[in-house]
């Protein structure tokens, strides 16, 4: 007796879960070794999103100039590689006509210097 549409429906709705769960099960994998995965997967993510917040955070940050003639010594000490020491000379020389004025006066290096330039003004 062949199947009419409504049996083969039924048989295929009742089938095709069981054939997805035969089909996605790996029988190697046992449930400490899934666990592994899944904690391995959850790590990368959390690094991930880590690294995505901080780029995030650095490139708000990136968009505020700092006057070196106005700004404060923690405004100073914002600024990428800028130490303590280096924010109160920069304090101590003001002020300065120009940005480039930091290297000129050897306050800060030309290669500390090219990684805030445009990061910093001189205004008057």
């Amino acid at each position: 007796m062949p199947f009419s549409t409504p049996h083969l429906a039924w048989i295929l709705v009742l089938t095709l879960p069981l054939a997805g769960v035969t089909a996605c099960t790996n029988r190697n994998d046992n449930p400490d070794e899934i666990r592994r995965r899944t904690a391995e997967a959850t790590e990368t993510m959390r690094r991930d999103a880590k690294a995505v917040a901080e780029g995030v955070k650095e490139g708000m940050a990136s968009g505020k100039t700092v006057d070196i003639n106005r700004a404060s010594r923690e405004d100073l000490l914002a600024l990428p590689g800028l130490t303590a020491h280096e924010a109160d000379r920069i304090i101590s020389g003001r002020p300065f006509q120009d940005a480039h004025d930091l290297v000129t006066r050897r306050i800060i290096p030309e290669a500390e210097y090219d990684k805030i330039h445009d990061r910093i003004i001189a205004a008057h």
